[in-house]
């Protein structure tokens, strides 16, 4: 019974010091503003991830609802049938931008006292429809930007409040130092390592949000491109109607 004692007890001075390198400790050990700053970042990272998840589950439903709502269109089906299709799918830029010119279509043929042609278009300004298009365009553009502005601040901000905890913190460890006397390495290295996490917190922060919001930025672009050749085909559609007539 005292053997096995005996071999456990030098095990614990090695395992008690593994404890203490781990980044909870340093977090449980830091003083009330570094605390305070690690619950601020904390906060930024999990809503910047939420905005990810909501983004990225936002682009895959319009990538999807797009391609087929395109490929209707190139199909070459009549104006009412697109416009069925168009209120039957999920909202998405491209379906929103083909409804707000359809729209402008039969109210011009409505001031006019005109039938609605169903896939024929009367004589008619092309102009007030690629302004009722252009305006919509830019509408869903300004939406699907939306909560971007949070990421981009929480990429250019987190780095400097982590920084501020990281400074706060050394500070609180060279007086320690100071209050001691001591300036042994492993007086140091423990209140530099809390101080450190703050640092690290930050970055963590700030790195994944960068990412996306880069990559976000980027989709937008495409999806606007997309929607800029849609009203160019659409209105090019209309223009051979028109010849027609």
């Amino acid at each position: 019974m005292i053997a096995s004692v005996g071999l456990v007890l030098p095990v614990l001075p090695v395992a008690a010091g593994l404890v203490d390198t781990k980044v909870l400790t340093h977090v449980l050990m830091a003083g009330l503003v570094v605390k305070f700053v690690l619950i601020l970042l904390v906060g930024f990272s999990v809503i910047s991830w939420a905005i990810i998840f909501l983004k990225v589950r936002l682009f895959r439903g319009i990538d999807r609802n797009q391609a087929e709502f395109a490929k209707a269109f190139a199909e070459g089906k009549g104006l009412t049938a697109l416009y069925e299709q168009a209120q039957k799918a999920e909202k998405s830029p491209l379906t929103e931008v083909f409804r707000a010119g359809y729209v402008e279509i039969t109210r011009i043929q409505r001031e006019r006292g005109e039938a609605p042609t169903g896939g024929h278009a009367a004589s008619f300004p092309v102009d007030n429809i690629v302004r009722a298009m252009q305006k919509t365009s830019h509408e869903q553009v300004e939406s699907l930007e939306s909560y971007l502005p949070f990421l981009a601040t929480t990429g250019s901000t987190t780095p400097f409040i982590g920084l501020f905890g990281t400074v706060w913190g050394i500070m609180n460890a060279f007086s320690g130092i100071g209050a001691t006397g001591s300036a042994s390495l492993a007086t140091v290295a423990p209140g530099i390592a809390e101080a450190l996490v703050a640092t690290a917190a930050g970055l963590a922060a700030a790195i994944p949000s960068v990412i996306a919001y880069n990559y976000f930025l980027n989709r937008i672009r495409t999806v606007h491109t997309r929607i800029d050749s849609f009203t160019a085909e659409f209105i090019n559609f209309l223009e051979r109607k028109i010849e027609k007539v």
